[in-house]
């Protein structure tokens, strides 16, 4: 199956195996292939909001077209990768024709030991099974703030950061309709973090866990034990919330700032004693929490 195209890869009776070879997950064998339509991938392109400095890993890239329409229309190198080598040959004849193989690559590869850690884009049309086993490498060797986009299927409890419903009237298979999920590869927030809050007397103290790109948290602002709010990690972008008591009066304390390694700088604001420069660091790491199952 591919990005552009729909294909499982199956093996015994249509059912898809992955199975672990030498640590390596191996690839089944394909089955035809059902091209994304243009809209389609117009609308994926849109939600990854690639452009000239990006470069794009389609996994499973069919024919080609997601790789060389961003090429064409948006100045964004690529790499294609697929196991059917006809399918290959096509994609770059159709990238020489339109003038874009000095741009784009396609290579007749297994997609679970393709290199993708040097892209910031990364688009698949993939059955659920191949996205799940696919999963824990997104996650781990793709840069935060990678933008990650699956045609029709999404990652089971990794909630997709937007989600778009793309009417296509003349599809020839199933409802006139596809979904399009984009992901934004968080970092890792999760651990034990300290600041001290202008005009406080001692540091805060805040640990925070994260699961995927959703935070929670407990712990100390401006030297009051605080009640977590909410927050999420979108790239290397953090925001969350804590509540403190003041006087009888709840105070909302809104944090949001880049992550550097064991360093966030960014701005909080308390909304009844204004906005101030921020700058926490992180005295012990913990674990972004993922599940690992491949269903």
């Amino acid at each position: 199956m591919a990005s552009a195209s729909r294909r499982a890869r199956a093996m015994a009776g249509g059912a898809l195996l992955i199975a672990i070879v030498g640590g390596a997950l191996a690839q089944g064998a394909d089955v035809p292939y059902v091209p994304t339509p243009a809209k389609v991938v117009e609308v994926m392109l849109g939600m990854a909001q690639v452009g000239p400095k990006d470069y794009l890993i389609d996994l499973g890239s069919g024919d080609g077209r997601i790789v060389i329409t961003a090429a064409k229309k948006y100045g964004t190198r690529g790499l294609g990768v697929d196991i059917d080598s006809a399918l290959v040959a096509e994609a770059q004849r159709e990238a020489r024709r339109q003038g874009v193989s000095d741009k784009v690559t396609f290579a007749l590869r297994n997609l679970f030991i393709t290199d993708i850690s040097q892209a910031n884009v990364v688009t698949m049309y993939l059955f659920p099974q191949v996205n799940m086993a696919l999963r824990p490498r997104l996650l781990q060797e793709l840069k935060p703030g990678t933008r990650v986009v699956s045609h029709e299927f999404d990652m089971d409890d990794w909630q997709p950061d937007e989600r778009v419903r793309v009417p296509v009237p003349d599809k020839p298979y199933g409802a006139p309709s596809s979904d399009v999920f984009l992901w934004i590869v968080p970092a890792d927030a999760s651990g034990r973090w300290r600041w001290r809050m202008p005009g406080a007397a001692a540091e805060d103290v805040v640990t925070l866990r994260q699961r995927f790109q959703m935070l929670e948290g407990e712990g100390t602002v401006a030297g009051r034990a605080a009640r977590w709010g909410g927050g999420r990690v979108r790239g290397e972008a953090v925001r969350f919330t804590f509540v403190t008591d003041v006087e009888g009066r709840a105070v909302q304390h809104e944090f949001a700032g880049r992550i550097d390694g064991d360093a966030i700088r960014g701005t909080a604001m308390a909304r009844e004693g204004g906005r101030h420069d921020w700058h926490a660091t992180r005295t012990a790491r913990g674990t972004m929490q993922v599940s690992a199952i491949v269903r």
